[in-house]
């Protein structure tokens, strides 16, 4: 049972998104096609178990959903030719994923609406599953879904590419979209888990049909080099019960060397384009990290400079902290506090803010006001390691 479940899983990964795109692009209709491939799933999950996977996965739920549509043609006849042009083999077209994409990702959608669609669609997850992973009730991500889809319709946000003067600003946005699921999969706002793998997984596989599909944008493989530098150290993140382990505490040869490689190459491709991009930078500062060979030899000054310089591309009070964090090595915790005091309103309710001003605190000897910050950053955090890991500070002199 378990391994059909995780078949299912891999064709719907592998597979759904296309074929979503695919009844898009024929029907013309984003919410009947989503509609009809959510139903061809549902029967995967309950006839598989006892049937078997089919020889050819993919074709057999192109031809559920594809009979699904046909069922509601009864009702709608205007489709009934456009879905006898569906057939079998599906004709490459690898562009109708990153219409799909763009339009999960409209900017006309809220955030969440974006991630929820894009998950629902793009990456075939259930609402259950989405809602699991984002720990919200399934109606509320439900409600999302179709909110977003109703006004798609409504509006009549186009499936397409956006134009050349259009896609900077629109593909930043599926940029933020793919790190922001990267990040909750990473390390989850809360909940019993201290991470959601699949949902890592599910960021790095769109991070990496967007670079198939999109060879020539360097903010794009900066992403991806971004996400795969971080999975390479996922083995030495966690102690087998789940208890966080520092970058600095980190046993290194856990690490995926051979995945860092090829992600400082990815990097290497974007930065040949001349087009530094935050995306590129934060993957220049991860491949510091990764490239050193223990901690103490970390470059801490090249550090501090691509801080400065993802700063001026994105002045933010959160890249403010990473860049205070590289001044503590670089110029001493004193002159690290000092920054990190200017950012005290902005970054109050963050448990990064009050947990690092409380390692600064305890550098400089100042340890009732450490035990202070650090019981602040717990109070902020609902993340299992996170919390496992700042109740063991407290416990410190």
């Amino acid at each position: 049972m378990d391994d059909v479940h995780a078949e299912l899983a891999r064709v719907i990964r592998d597979h759904a998104g296309r074929l979503t795109a695919c009844l898009i692009r024929v029907l013309g209709d984003f919410a009947a096609a989503e509609d009809v491939m959510q139903d061809a799933i549902e029967t995967a999950l309950r006839r598989w178990p006892a049937e078997g996977v089919p020889d050819h996965p993919d074709a057999w739920l192109l031809t559920v959903a594809r009979r699904r549509g046909l069922d509601l043609l009864r009702r709608q006849a205007v489709y009934r030719d456009k879905l006898a042009r569906l057939d079998w083999p599906v004709p490459a077209e690898p562009d109708d994923r990153l219409k799909l994409i763009f339009t999960c990702c409209h900017p006309a959608l809220p955030r969440q609406a974006q991630v929820a669609l894009t998950l629902r669609t793009v990456c075939g997850l259930t609402t259950g599953q989405i809602a699991a992973a984002f720990l919200v009730p399934e109606p509320t991500i439900g409600r999302r879904i179709t909110r977003a889809k109703r006004k798609i319709t409504d509006a009549g946000i186009p499936y397409r590419i956006p134009s050349e003067h259009e896609l900077p600003e629109r593909l930043a946005q599926v940029l933020t979209v793919i790190y922001l699921l990267f990040n909750e999969g990473y390390l989850t706002s809360g909940g019993d888990r201290p991470q959601a793998r699949d949902l890592a997984d599910d960021a790095e596989y769109l991070a990496a049909t967007l670079a198939w599909l999109t060879p020539r944008e360097p903010e794009v493989l900066g992403l991806l080099a971004l996400i795969r530098l971080h999975q390479a150290r996922t083995a030495a993140r966690f102690t087998p019960d789940g208890t966080l382990i520092l970058l600095q505490d980190q046993d290194r040869s856990l690490w995926d060397h051979q995945a860092i490689k090829d992600a400082v190459r990815l990097l290497e491709r974007a930065a040949a384009h001349h087009r530094p991009g935050p995306h590129q930078l934060q993957a220049a500062i991860i491949a510091c990290h990764t490239e050193a060979p223990t901690w103490h030899d970390t470059d801490w000054t090249q550090i501090l400079v691509l801080y400065d310089m993802l700063l001026r591309l994105t002045p933010t009070p959160v890249i403010q902290l990473h860049r205070a964090i590289a001044v503590r090595y670089v110029l001493g915790p004193q002159a690290a506090l000092n920054e990190l005091d200017r950012l005290a309103t902005a970054l109050d309710t963050s448990h990064l803010f009050h947990a690092t001003r409380a390692e600064l605190l305890r550098d400089l000897d100042r340890h009732l006001e450490a035990h202070a910050a650090d019981r602040r950053a717990l109070s902020l955090t609902a993340n299992p390691a996170q919390h496992h890991l700042l109740t063991e500070r407290l416990t410190w002199p």
